[in-house]
């Protein structure tokens, strides 16, 4: 899928190796987390889970080839994915609404026929993103129960 306007240019596609761009970015989503909302995220996400099957990862490339954001699809259950790691290096250029519509447009390809994620509440831009992109707020699942801090989305794929 490519993105070209008068602003920008870039590529989002699926990549099997994790590559030493992605991996900053993926530090780089981890830090700017810590700061907003006190956790990094990384304790709920592992490398490994990109190894089985029904996950994709996702890399937003500009048009000199540098990874600009990212995101992870990754199986809750036979018909469920869940998305992590989703990250733009610069907001508001439509980088991550391009990862997250490529991410969906494969789950549905997948056979996911539902589509969850977790942020913090605190993560204000982060909760009217998701909403701005048609997720509803569900009932906190898996590891998010109990867990006030916590607000949980879910979306069927088209």
């Amino acid at each position: 899928m490519g993105v070209d306007d008068k602003n920008m240019s870039f590529t989002v596609g699926r990549e099997e190796i994790i590559s030493p761009d992605v991996l900053r970015l993926m530090d780089e989503l981890s830090d700017a987390l810590e700061t907003i909302t006190g956790s990094s995220g990384r304790l709920s996400f592992s490398l490994d889970d990109l190894s089985g099957p029904g996950s994709l990862l996702a890399v937003a490339r500009d048009g000199g080839g540098d990874a600009i954001g990212c995101g992870v699809i990754r199986p809750l259950d036979a018909g469920t994915a869940e998305i992590k790691r989703m990250y733009a290096r610069d907001t508001g250029r439509g980088i991550g609404t391009a990862i997250l519509a490529y991410l969906e447009t494969q789950a549905s390809g997948m056979g996911y026929h539902t589509i969850r994620l977790e942020t913090r509440r605190v993560n204000q831009s982060a909760v009217a993103f998701y909403l701005a992109q048609g997720y509803g707020i569900i009932p906190n699942y898996g590891r998010y129960m109990g867990r006030a801090e916590a607000v949980c989305f879910e979306k069927k794929p088209v």
